[in-house]
């Protein structure tokens, strides 16, 4: 789960009194998992400098610096000098700083103050954590500015001083960490693009806080993970067939457009669904009974274009429409009338949002669908956003609004639902950002939803499974060479990971 930053802090405070232990030693027990963890990354033995406020993040860099001098590092130490003493932590470990080491405690005031890091030492940025409320101003602003243009490596503690924890701030000026170590759970702001160029490479340190304060708590943020997935997977039964596991609709391609269809049903048919039912124009039908023999394929009468198919809708238990149907007048004027006829679990994608938005009838979304736009879909689907978190906001608003399903795709996609809730996947990678990756998630969902997986589930599920296919796939062919097709050849093997051992 994702909280926000004042859950954290109600979190640190009731383990305080329910473990208990003192604000101090808990400090120093998330201190300690730093210097292991930069003790595991061969940082240990290097050159220090670290940059701390007044404040508890001030006093986490002291207790890191401190377990640095005790195992012999080189750690110069530079604090802000402010206009009031600091919380009671920070003033208890610059007391333990001082009684431990006899090295000069850099006072900063001014920019003559900034000191020379021209040795290639590793920056430890302690200055101001999850605390920050407003943006960084005057002195504070430049001495950010000086530390991003001379860093050689700079590790942020909890959080790139500047960032902001729940909130995305675009213009304003931030620390830019190769890594950030942070406590406990991740924060929402790992999760919006715009801020990837300021946490570097983020690892969560597990300090113990207790867990009985989750027990009531209420979160509408949530990671995606495989204990998640796991919970979510229903095992097949020996004795089933092929009509246990439904049967599928896929519309797809147009002139051009049949690669779309082909691996939207293939992705389909790898999700685990029983029977497969292609609906293309007439221009696809060699094309797809040739490249997926397992499914059948019903052809339109019009040769280049979707536009006069009937369907009987009620013998499919779910139906995924969209990639590659293109928006020609006539296409449009059909998915709208079929749009009210469709009562069975739906996945809509690509251009089927395209033509929804064209018409300005997202209002005839059926409710339970399942859409999954990528960034510019969603905004000509919704209205324009200015960020990332404002597009998250308003798919979650979206969702419960129309009982729908939102797959916003992304590094993280976002999973909404009709209850609130926002997930967002673990799996997934770079690689996966090339063209068709759409379509074979529209096939997986499909799969799953015919077979008998609750629209929600089978989001969830789906697009876990299709980011840890292009996880297993890049080992295999790397990133830049990754394409949809290796993402459906490893759907077999992401399977596999989530169930065996």
């Amino acid at each position: 789960m994702i909280l926000n930053s004042n859950q954290i802090r109600a979190w640190d405070t009731f383990t305080i009194k329910n473990e208990p232990i003192e604000s101090i030693n808990l400090m120093e027990r998330a201190a300690l998992a730093c210097f292991y963890w930069l003790k595991k990354m061969n940082f240990s033995s290097s050159q220090f400098h670290i940059f701390c406020g007044n404040g508890n993040n001030g006093g986490d860099g002291l207790a890191i610096g401190r377990l640095l001098l005790y195992a012999g590092a080189r750690v110069n130490l530079y604090i802000l000098k402010g206009k009031n003493k600091g919380s009671v932590d920070f003033q208890t470990n610059l007391l333990r700083w001082k009684e431990y080491s006899k090295r000069e405690i850099n006072w900063l005031s001014e920019p003559s103050d900034f000191p020379d890091l021209s040795d290639g030492g590793i920056i430890i940025d302690a200055l101001f954590g999850s605390g920050l409320n407003r943006p960084l101003d005057g002195f504070n602003a430049q001495l950010i500015t000086y530390l991003n243009e001379k860093a050689h490596l700079t590790i942020s503690i909890d959080l790139p001083s500047g960032l902001r924890a729940d909130e995305l701030q675009i213009e304003e000026q931030k620390i830019r960490a190769h890594y950030t170590i942070s406590f406990q759970c991740p924060k929402l702001a790992f999760y919006f693009p715009e801020n990837e160029k300021y946490t570097g490479e983020i690892h969560i340190l597990d300090i113990g806080l207790h867990s009985g304060y989750l027990e009531n708590l209420t979160v509408n943020h949530y990671l995606l993970d495989v204990n998640k997935i796991k919970s979510l997977y229903k095992p097949r039964k020996r004795f089933s067939h092929k009509g246990t596991f439904g049967h599928a609709l896929i519309i797809a391609g147009s002139y051009g457009k049949t690669g779309a269809a082909l691996l939207s049903a293939k992705a389909c048919l790898h999700s685990g669904v029983g029977l497969l039912t292609i609906a293309a124009p007439k221009c696809a039908y060699d094309i797809l009974q040739i490249g997926v023999p397992e499914a059948m394929v019903i052809s339109d009468d019009k040769s280049n274009k979707i536009a006069s198919l009937k369907l009987n809708f009620p013998q499919y238990q779910a139906a995924g429409i969209g990639p590659g149907i293109g928006t020609a007048e006539a296409t449009r004027r059909w998915l709208l009338e079929q749009l009210s006829k469709i009562k069975k679990p739906l996945v809509l994608d690509a251009d089927a949002l395209n033509v929804i938005a064209y018409e300005e009838k997202w209002k005839c979304i059926p409710k339970d669908a399942v859409l999954t736009p990528h960034p510019k879909e969603f905004d000509r689907l919704f209205g324009n956003c200015q960020h990332s978190q404002e597009r998250m906001q308003k798919a979650i608003e979206k969702a419960m609004e129309l009982s729908c399903i939102i797959v916003l795709k992304g590094h993280h996609t976002l999973i909404a639902t009709p209850e609130g809730m926002a997930w967002f996947n673990t799996t997934g990678n770079a690689g996966m950002a090339t063209g068709g990756s759409g379509d074979v998630l529209t096939g997986i969902i499909t799969g799953l939803l015919a077979q008998g997986y609750s629209p929600t589930d089978a989001s969830l599920l789906g697009v876990w499974l299709h980011g840890r296919a292009g996880d297993l796939a890049s080992k295999e062919y790397g990133e830049e060479a990754l394409s949809a097709s290796h993402i459906i050849q490893f759907l077999g093997k992401a399977f596999l990971s989530m169930t065996c051992p």
